[in-house]
């Protein structure tokens, strides 16, 4: 069985991810979560270390999808 931690994130961006998930294939905001984590967890371990330029581009990627400010 799979054990879970809690993640706290400001009220306005998990509104925020809401409005962004909604029609998509995501079920809640843990989801989408999940998924971010993971697929850069997979690129660092793929490449054994993000560089700063890859870092920056997840980054922006994220700052554009309004996850960060």
């Amino acid at each position: 069985m799979t054990e879970y931690t809690t993640v706290s994130i400001p009220k306005d961006l998990a509104e925020r991810v809401d409005e962004t998930i909604e029609g998509t294939s995501f079920q809640s905001t843990s989801d989408l979560v999940r998924f971010l984590l993971r697929s850069i967890v997979i690129q660092h371990q793929k490449e054994g270390q993000l560089t700063e330029a890859e870092f920056e581009e997840i980054t922006e990627q994220l700052r554009g999808l309004g996850y960060l400010e």
